[in-house]
Order: structure tokens, then sequence, then C-alpha cells
């Protein structure tokens, strides 16, 4: 049996409106890790707002899962909100304006997301946000905040319904970092990646980073 491949762009057999994000990037700004798919043909046309100029970066990590209709909105997206007006006349023909200072204008630096993030349907990531490792965020969610790892949240702006875990898990599993392990690794770690019995998990874990 072969082992699952990261740079294979369709990972589903006779079916192409999914793909991992990896082997599909051009952009020298988009780092995303190995596995990490869209439920699309085109993960770039979801990061929008996105210009060289600004210097900033979307960095995602492994294993996430990115529903369709997602919108990473990058710090291109924003305008001067220190002055009188926030319009762009520097960046539209015929005014002749000088451009704000890059000090004027909120620039929210590089976007992260962690590693097992699902991203539900229609969700907007805004400017600068970190997303820590397996949180969730619900379809339709606005984004503006950081979100802490293993914390679903949903809405608009989006806020924080649960820990996924107890905090003693969490902080194991911070700790085991199982999307880092080989592919063989995982592969035997699958029965304990999706069991539901929590207490369980939590005990096997704890053997393995003792």
């Amino acid at each position: 049996m072969t082992n699952p491949d990261p740079n294979v762009i369709h990972p589903i057999k006779n079916y192409e409106k999914e793909i991992y994000i990896k082997p599909t990037i051009k952009n020298k700004n988009i780092i995303v890790g190995d596995f990490s798919y869209i439920a699309d043909y085109d993960f770039e046309s979801h990061v929008t707002n996105f210009y060289d100029f600004n210097g900033d970066k979307l960095i995602i990590g492994k294993f996430c899962q990115i529903a369709s209709g997602v919108e990473f909105i990058m710090n291109g997206a924003n305008h001067q909100m220190n002055a009188v007006s926030t319009f762009p006349f520097y960046t539209l023909e015929g005014w002749n304006a000088a451009p704000p200072k890059n000090s004027d204008l909120p620039f929210k630096g590089d976007t992260v997301i962690g590693n097992d993030v699902w991203i539900g349907q229609n969700a907007v990531i805004l400017p600068g946000v970190h997303v820590g490792d397996g949180a969730i965020i619900g379809a339709n969610s606005v984004v503006g905040s950081n979100i802490a790892p293993y914390t679903i949240v949903a809405g608009n702006p989006a806020k924080i319904l649960r820990k996924r875990f107890s905090d003693e898990l969490i902080g194991l599993l911070l700790k085991f970092k199982w999307w880092d392990k080989s592919i063989e690794e995982i592969k035997n770690l699958i029965p304990l990646l999706t069991c539901s019995n929590l207490e369980k998990v939590k005990n096997e874990i704890e053997s393995l980073t003792a």
C-alpha cells in the first residue's frame, strides 16, 4: 500500500474539487504545510488584497481543512484611518496623491493559521489574525481576533463558543504535535487521533510524551 503524497494536487481519485494546497502555490509569500487542503480548484483566488509592497505573509500549518468560499483578506485591504478621509487617492489615476507613510496605515502583520485547523464554509479571516492549532471556525464567521488552540468560534464577529478539550488534554496535544511526525507514525496514530474516548486519548498521549 502506498503512502499519502503531500505533493499530489488531487488527493481524491476522479474528484477535482478538493486539492492539497502546498503543491499549487505560486506566491512566495504564501506558505502552507503538508496535507492542508481546500474544497475548491484554486487556493490563491481565496487570498485577496495581497500586494507585494505590503510584505505580509499568509502562513498555514499542516493538515488544515478549508471549506469552499473561505476568504483570507490581507493587509492590502486596509485604508488610512487616522485622517479625515479613508479614500485611497494615491492608488487611483488622476489624483496625483502621495501614498501615506506605512506608519499611517493599519498594518496588522502576517496571518498565521496553525495545524489541524478546520475553517468552515464562507468564513472570512481578517489581516494579521493568528489561529491556534486544532481550532474550529464555524461557517460564515468573520474572524478579526486571535483564536487560542483547540477553541471553537463562530459568528460575525467570531466569538468563542467553547474549548474543545480540557486544558490538560490541550497541553498534551500541543506538546505531542502529531502533525510533525512521520507519515508512518501518523498512520499508526490514526486510531488514537480518531478516538472519541478522550480519557483514553489523554492517558495514551501521556504515556507517549513521558
